[in-house]
């Protein structure tokens, strides 16, 4: 009988202590799916910047030196998983990660974090953009929102009336950037999400639509990337990890909602973490 082997991912975001965004999500939800969440952290924050004051340690001078001693060990991954990158150089330090870290089956999730509801963010500059492009060349899935997957292709931004040719466009030319398989996030339609999948080697996409509950709060995309990236991992099919992914955010917001958890403080996974436990 094959022994059992776990496995690592190294998720490379930003850490704020108080929120729950970036790796204070990612850690406990790829823990609790069986997998060894290994962070490199991009930036130090006390809270996200949604609050209204924080602190903020850029980690841009310390990563290769960090990196560095991972690469000393001859450390090595299943998967690497990306998230908010905060300037031209740690894309570029992202890409050095990947050119090395990266063997013939090793997962690559890029998750374009760039802007949303139609605005890119303030910190986005034209070359981080296309830095960023560079980086999802390299991604076996990539998983931008709608915003940013019409900054990434050039598309206008609509916050509705989407066709389903217009989004197998825009996935079709991420694939054609280089991307394998793509997943566009959180398209609004009446009163659901949709979630186009264009798997690697397919031509049709598939559409993973989830009923919305509530209002969108902050930290949603990297609990739904830090799921999908799990069930990825743990033998999903990308629809079924897509689809329980999109599930779980759903009900996160639901139970939020209920406690009457303040829009900053993101959604309260941790009160149903327990679905996710690898059986």
């Amino acid at each position: 009988m094959e022994q059992y082997r776990q496995k690592k991912i190294a998720v490379i975001n930003d850490l704020s202590g108080y929120g729950r965004c970036s790796l204070t999500v990612a850690h406990p939800i790829l823990s609790v799916m069986g997998i060894q969440s290994c962070p490199v952290p991009t930036a130090i924050l006390s809270n996200h910047t949604e609050f209204p004051v924080y602190f903020f340690d850029d980690y841009t001078d310390k990563m290769r030196a960090y990196i560095g001693k991972w690469i000393e060990l001859g450390l090595d991954f299943d998967a690497i998983s990306t998230g908010f990158l905060g300037s031209a150089e740690q894309i570029e330090i992202v890409l050095e990660f990947v050119e090395h870290f990266r063997e013939e089956d090793t997962l690559i999730i890029v998750d374009p974090v760039m802007g949303d509801h139609g605005k890119i963010y303030a910190t986005y500059t034209e070359e981080m953009c296309e830095e960023m492009k560079q980086l999802v060349s390299y991604a076996d899935v990539v998983t931008p929102n709608v915003t940013e997957a019409c900054i990434l292709t050039g598309t206008p931004y609509k916050d509705k009336g989407w066709t389903r040719k217009e989004l197998l466009n825009m996935a079709t030319m991420l694939q054609i950037m280089g991307a394998k398989s793509v997943v566009i996030t959180g398209v609004r339609e009446g009163n659901f999400y949709t979630n186009v999948v264009l798997e690697h080697g397919k031509h049709e996409a598939e559409f993973v639509k989830v009923k919305s509950a509530g209002n969108q709060r902050p930290g949603t995309g990297d609990v739904f990337s830090s799921v999908l990236a799990g069930s990825v991992l743990n033998g999903y099919s990308l629809r079924a990890a897509t689809e329980k992914a999109a599930r779980f955010v759903r009900d996160c917001i639901t139970k939020s909602d209920e406690l009457n958890i303040p829009h900053s403080n993101g959604v309260c996974f941790e009160e149903i973490i327990g679905k996710l436990v690898k059986r």
